[in-house]
């Protein structure tokens, strides 16, 4: 199976979980894509969806899901979304789509997260994909600083905002040992809005797709 085959695989799987006239979270990425596709066999069934981005909310709405303001829903079953990378401890970095602010919060309110992944997205420890962190824009520089002295390298996102207005710093050369205690640093630095490490918060369930088919991990 290509990569994309195994993508769309494992969202494909992710529809058994959506129950009928629920709300569903839908994240944001490529592998998600194909979960917003697959909703469209079960659209009517639903009541309709909350977004974690602009560019998943615009490809709901186009086909005709309506699309909650979170404020307006105070829980959800299940919040179906993607990874940059993850462990078998299912603890993940996320935010190469510039949307983890949303990502985070919608996972925090859903009941399930359900991670949807190909395979070559599985490693053993966090780091080699950079970690995404967003940064209110004055603080920019600050913030990078403060990176350094936890020994990473930041490197600043050119041309890229954040449907929240702001910046991302890519923290390369990470050794990720304990990414539940690196994710309260990070974001207990000023001017952090949050980081791509969904450690305190990982996955509940985590649907694999490799040349087997969909492997799935509770």
């Amino acid at each position: 199976m290509t990569q994309d085959e195994k993508k769309k695989a494992a969202a494909q799987a992710a529809l058994k979980y959506v129950k009928k006239d629920t709300i569903v979270g839908v994240g944001t990425g490529s592998t998600v894509n194909y979960f917003i596709d697959a909703l469209e066999d079960v659209k009517r069934d639903i009541q309709g969806a909350v977004s974690s981005s602009e560019a998943s909310t615009e490809r709901l709405k186009a086909m005709g899901i309506e699309v909650f303001d979170l404020n307006s829903v105070d829980k959800f079953d299940i919040y179906v979304d993607g990874a940059d990378e993850i462990t078998k401890h299912k603890h993940m970095i996320k935010g190469g789509g510039a949307a983890l602010t949303r990502e985070k919060i919608v996972a925090a309110v859903a009941e399930t997260f359900i991670c949807i992944i190909d395979d070559t997205k599985q490693v053993p420890m966090l780091g080699q994909f950079p970690l995404p962190v967003e940064v209110i824009p004055m603080a920019r520089s600050y913030v990078a600083r403060e990176i350094v002295k936890l020994g990473g390298d930041p490197a600043y996102r050119q041309g890229v905002v954040t449907d929240n207005g702001n910046v991302i710093l890519d923290v390369h050369n990470l050794t990720i040992l304990n990414p539940v205690e690196l994710e309260r640093q990070l974001n207990a630095i000023v001017g952090v809005v949050t980081n791509g490490l969904f450690a305190n918060r990982g996955a509940d369930i985590v649907l694999i797709g490799n040349n087997d088919g969909v492997e799935t991990i509770n």
